[in-house]
């Protein structure tokens, strides 16, 4: 294996497994935020807040954070993001009210900020046709949140929640010696001192820009929500225990994660359009079922009333959310393959302003997930509000990326002496 080969892999293995903890840290709070919701007596909404606090912070931070990798380089700017957090994971083990924790999981929260550090940093070590592969396996470390849900339920029956934050705190640190010896720096990775924040920020008048974001706030943002919501859910739905519930969530939560890798392969393949529309429609196919509430219904027949049932069992209800776990792993990926394919040369810039779009949903989704079942009383409320934000997805995609397809080919299927006629019609 050539030298810069070897450099490649060795930065895509570390940064990859750096950012399984970092998920790990970000997402502590939908496992040791259910015994916190029991001892500080919180109300959905309340809860929703506390385990969003986190992703809050982690998606607001991700365009400066971009901005810096494409400036400085990724490798520093990771290593001092771990560092960063470290004595805030520490302190959570210490905190009795209900504002600490908040404040506290604010400053969590910068882990979340690892991702758009590493897919840039990643992604720049490939050549063209194989970033898509390259950003892929990084983001597998998505199955931080699988991890979480097996690991940190079995410290909290053997030694409470508080042991969960020092544990991960000294795992943090260790991790960020790790990644800094198996990790390097190439210089021309960086851009050009003479580029200014404003010019990097151009890319927000980009109207891809934007339709990138409501994609990932659906794919990743659905994602992170939904691997919060999960634990709870299966808890209050189906009267499961903490850890059987959270083994449940990993049905979501770990293909989410290890399939994303599949799904940059896909995109590499056949293109992050074609990738991404498919992903979007099992999504919405997905949810159209875990929408439907159980439902109790009376029938009068010739021998008296009878009753049905209609509703989801939880063998059920796992195999959609693993299908749609799938799903959502491989249009993470795919949605990235837009941007390295459309801005090679901002890629840190981009995948901040995307991956803040994508986070930002994370942390919404879930207080919108609490308030909608305060204010309704049905738990399946969350399912049908991400199903209209999908359908609406899926129509702006069509209008400004399928529709002008096929306009494009049918124009061209003209022939050529009347296409030049229509062409000239339109310019006059």
């Amino acid at each position: 294996m050539e030298k810069s080969e070897y450099k490649s892999w060795s930065v895509v293995i570390a940064s990859t497994f750096s950012f399984t903890i970092c998920f790990m840290i970000w997402m502590v709070f939908a496992v040791i935020g259910i015994p916190i919701k029991e001892a500080l007596a919180l109300n959905e909404t309340e809860f929703g807040l506390l385990i969003a606090m986190p992703v809050l912070t982690g998606s607001l931070i991700r365009l400066p954070m971009g901005m810096w990798t494409d400036r400085f380089g990724g490798r520093i700017v990771f290593f001092i993001l771990m560092l960063s957090t470290v004595i805030p994971i520490w302190l959570i083990s210490y905190a009795t009210v209900y504002w600490q924790f908040l404040v506290l999981s604010l400053f969590v929260g910068v882990a979340g900020g690892s991702f758009t550090v590493g897919i840039a940093y990643c992604a720049r070590w490939f050549k063209k046709e194989r970033q898509g592969l390259a950003m892929g396996i990084f983001g597998a470390g998505n199955t931080g949140a699988a991890v979480t849900k097996l690991v940190a339920p079995l410290i909290v029956v053997a030694y409470g929640w508080t042991m969960v934050p020092k544990v991960y705190a000294v795992l943090m640190l260790i991790t960020a010696i790790l990644f800094w010896f198996f990790s390097f720096t190439d210089k021309s990775h960086s851009a050009a001192s003479s580029i200014t924040i404003k010019q990097q920020l151009a890319v927000l008048k980009d109207p891809r820009v934007w339709r990138y974001s409501q994609y990932y706030s659906i794919v990743f943002g659905g994602y992170v929500a939904l691997s919060l919501w999960m634990t709870k859910y299966y808890i209050t739905e189906y009267g499961f225990d903490l850890k059987t519930a959270a083994l449940l969530a990993v049905a979501f939560s770990l293909p989410g994660g290890m399939l994303r890798a599949l799904g940059g392969y896909f995109s590499d393949k056949f293109g992050a359009h074609t990738v991404t529309w498919w992903v979007l429609w099992v999504s919405l196919v997905c949810l159209f079922f875990l929408s439907y509430p159980p439902t109790e219904i009376v029938i009068t027949t010739i021998d008296g009333p009878k009753s049905f049932h209609l509703g989801l069992g939880a063998i059920t209800f796992t195999i959609i959310m693993f299908t749609m776990g799938i799903a959502f792993a491989v249009g993470k990926a795919s949605v990235f393959k837009y941007i390295s394919d459309d801005y090679p040369n901002n890629i840190g810039v981009v995948s901040g302003v995307v991956g803040l779009a994508g986070g930002l949903g994370g942390f919404i989704l879930p207080i919108l997930f609490g308030a909608l079942v305060d204010l309704t009383g049905v738990r399946s409320s969350a399912f049908m509000f991400m199903f209209g934000i999908i359908w609406t997805s899926l129509m702006w995609m069509y209008f400004s990326e399928v529709r002008p397809v096929h306009a494009e080919r049918d124009f061209y299927r003209i022939p050529g002496s009347e296409r030049i006629a229509l062409t000239r019609r339109e310019v006059n």
